[in-house]
């Protein structure tokens, strides 16, 4: 998953600036003056929760007066009094605003939780305050009227064109009530994904499983048992186990916990976040979203929100995203139905005749795995210790595009975790900065992401390098052991380092079109296009090697990797395929939602035909990707750019598997261009061809 963010270089001179009545100097705000840190970094020692709202409220201000400066030049609007002007406005805004944005995701805590539920609705009325400005759109518009005439390059000509769109997607043609309409309906959008966010948090930090008897712990790998341990030290309370509902603790207990009735309670408790009847209860909030993203697509001349967000998209329109994931959706349905018969079968053998649930899926699944393949998830994660698969991505990078990386240990981080790499490119030049923040904990939202503290762009003729982070939830180092991942983590670091390198390498003059700056359905594909390396058997050979022994992965086990590569595809297809469908069900209505989430979800999924063994990878109550992710009417995104990232990786298996010639045309096609031309474009400008889509047909076993 991908976080776009707007990320500037920071230079301020503000003298001083006023908050609750006091005047405070900017000797005690770091956010008020250029950073004095290696690369430019924020300076997390010395950032304080305090600071965050003065530095708000100084950015508005401050964006304020840039914007006026603009709407008033007494001169005709130009490329560069108007466009290039609000390119640089909104600099310490947008600074502050992201650091605050990324602790409340990776790092938060009550106090930052609720300065972003407080400014959430002042930022967005802020925003609202420029995107409806009458005059200062007039002057995009009139550029934008004239472009023929203005003699510019094509990337200013898609700066000028990404600007007018914005306005004109803000509400900017909107007249009289319409506009204030649109002010109330996105303040109230602020404040309900904020809130749905938060209440997601707090319901996966509520829970854990206790277990006090040893006989409980039957079927779990001893890592596991050993994690679970060291969870309960933490917690206080020695001596006992606890299992949590982050990743690495409940999907590997239902994978191997032969205690049923234990696998039906994390379970319940999983499926059911957001959805207690509680005061972080989901159901309501939801509704109202998606009832409210439907009254703003009206307003803007659109007939449901899904029309709005797909009009900037690779996709178009939903009528393409429905016939791509109902084309994938019978043949995976029809291999599903093939695995659940599987399980019953494996079931029936045990001797037991219950009809298989959804929690146990996993097990019974892990059960034909072992028998039809001979493969142990404890046998492999010994050879994907998480140092070996960083230093593979790494590799990977410095083998496709000459990328280097080291260590930094005087640079300010916001956890002891995170850890910190300069990059530099093939001729040894500084690219760019590269935080990684691998390990679960209760201040940090579920899941894997990138995001940019700076973004890349050209200033007085100099590249400005990237700072980008990448934020994972991977299983801790137990003991003296170091971490151990497995397959599925090892390829989501592949993955956001996908991502990283989306950011690192981009190559263009303005911040606004650099690196992440894509539609949502082509962002994803340099992340997923370096799983591929991950799960290549040559790529294995280099990274993935034995914590103890430093042996390569055996030959053996790989081709067990390799067998067993396209098993439980039907589960894993259905269950993200489900999913998308929900997304985009909850997204085309054409009325306002008037049925309770849960009816809704049920109907959805029944029209579909899901299988009971089987529920949507996110209900909707714990959906963050769709509302307050970013992600609406779009998690469709991650299938779409697989028939992207098969059909590039093709092109290098076609020739080799790191082609300097194809890699290059990735980098410079892909990787540089950031949102300089449209995906399709830079897709074909690649490949040569529009996509094929019988190579992910073909690798997740549906052909």
């Amino acid at each position: 998953m991908n976080s776009k963010q707007i990320i500037p270089l920071l230079m301020i001179s503000t003298a001083f600036i006023v908050s609750c009545g006091e005047t405070k100097t900017t000797t005690e705000n770091p956010f008020l003056t250029a950073y004095d840190t290696p690369f430019g970094v924020p300076p997390f020692d010395k950032i304080k929760n305090e600071h965050f709202k003065p530095a708000l409220e100084a950015g508005m201000e401050q964006h304020e007066a840039e914007i006026d400066a603009i709407v008033n030049n007494a001169e005709d609007p130009t490329f560069e009094n108007t466009i290039l002007a609000l390119e640089d406005a909104g600099q310490l805004l947008s600074n502050v605003n992201t650091v605050l944005g990324n602790l409340n995701s990776a790092n938060t805590n009550d106090s930052i939780q609720a300065i972003v539920k407080e400014m959430a609705p002042v930022l967005s009325a802020h925003q609202d305050n420029i995107r409806l400005n009458e005059r200062l759109f007039a002057r995009v518009k009139t550029l934008w009227d004239n472009r023929a005439d203005l003699d510019l390059n094509p990337e200013q000509l898609r700066l000028l064109e990404d600007n007018y769109k914005s306005f004109v997607r803000g509400g900017a043609n909107l007249q009289g009530e319409d506009k204030d309409k649109l002010r109330k309906i996105n303040e109230e959008l602020a404040v309900l994904t904020v809130q749905f966010n938060q209440n997601l948090l707090a319901e996966t930090n509520a829970y854990e499983l206790v277990i006090e008897n040893e006989r409980d712990l039957a079927g779990l790998p001893e890592g596991l048992i050993a994690a679970a341990a060291e969870t309960a030290k933490e917690r206080g309370k020695d001596g006992k186990w606890v299992f949590t509902l982050s990743n690495p603790s409940v999907m590997p207990f239902l994978q191997y916990a032969d205690n049923r009735d234990l696998r039906k309670h994390i379970w319940e408790a999983y499926k059911s976040r957001g959805d207690n009847g509680n005061a972080h209860d989901n159901k309501e909030i939801l509704v109202k979203i998606a009832n409210l993203r439907l009254q703003r697509a009206n307003l803007l001349g659109y007939p449901t929100h899904a029309h709005y967000v797909l009009e900037e998209a690779m996709a178009e329109n939903p009528d393409n995203v429905y016939k791509l994931l109902n084309d994938l959706w019978r043949p995976a349905l029809a291999k599903a139905k093939v695995e659940a018969a599987d399980i019953k079968q494996e079931i029936a053998a045990t001797g037991q005749s219950f009809a298989p649930a959804p929690y146990d899926w996993r097990y019974y699944t892990e059960k034909i795995r072992q028998k039809r393949y001979a493969l142990n998830e404890d046998e492999i994660k010994p050879y994907f210790s998480l140092k070996h698969v960083r230093e593979g991505a790494f590799d990977v990078a410095n083998r496709l595009y000459g990328l280097t990386f080291k260590a930094l240990d005087d640079v300010p981080v916001y956890h002891p975790e995170v850890e910190v790499y300069e990059v530099f490119d093939a001729d040894g030049s500084h690219l760019g900065v590269l935080y990684a923040d691998f390990f679960p904990r209760q201040s940090k939202r579920v899941g894997a992401w990138m995001t940019s503290y700076r973004r890349q762009k050209m200033e007085d003729g100099k590249r400005v390098a990237p700072i980008i982070s990448i934020v994972c939830n991977f299983t801790k180092p137990v003991g003296d052991k170091p971490a151990l991942l497995t397959f599925d983590e090892a390829s989501t670091l592949f993955h956001e380092f996908g991502h990283a390198l989306h950011g690192l390498l981009s190559n263009v003059t303005y911040e606004r079109l650099s690196g992440t700056s894509v539609s949502r359905d082509f962002v994803e594909l340099p992340s997923q296009i370096m799983e591929n390396w991950a799960a290549d058997p040559a790529v294995l050979k280099l990274y993935a090697h034995h914590f103890e022994t430093g042996e390569p992965i055996p030959d053996e086990l790989i081709a067990k990797l390799e067998r067993a590569g396209t098993f439980d595809q039907g589960f894993a297809t259905v269950e993200y395929l489900a999913a998308s469908l929900l997304d985009m069900d909850y997204h085309t209505q054409t009325a306002e939602i008037t049925d309770d989430a849960t009816t809704f979800e049920n109907a959805s999924m029944t029209k579909y035909g899901l299988i009971d063994e089987i529920i949507p990878r996110y209900r909707s109550t714990y959906f963050q990707h769709i509302f307050s992710g970013g992600y609406s009417a779009g998690y469709y995104s991650y299938i779409w750019a697989e028939v992207l990232d098969a059909d590039a990786f093709a092109a290098f298996k076609e020739k080799s598997l790191f082609d300097k010639e194809t890699a290059d045309a990735f980098r410079q096609n892909v990787l540089e261009r950031g949102g300089t031309e449209k995906p399709a474009v830079l897709y074909r400008n690649f490949r040569g061809s529009d996509p094929n889509p019988v190579h992910l047909m073909k690798k997740r076993g549906l052909d």
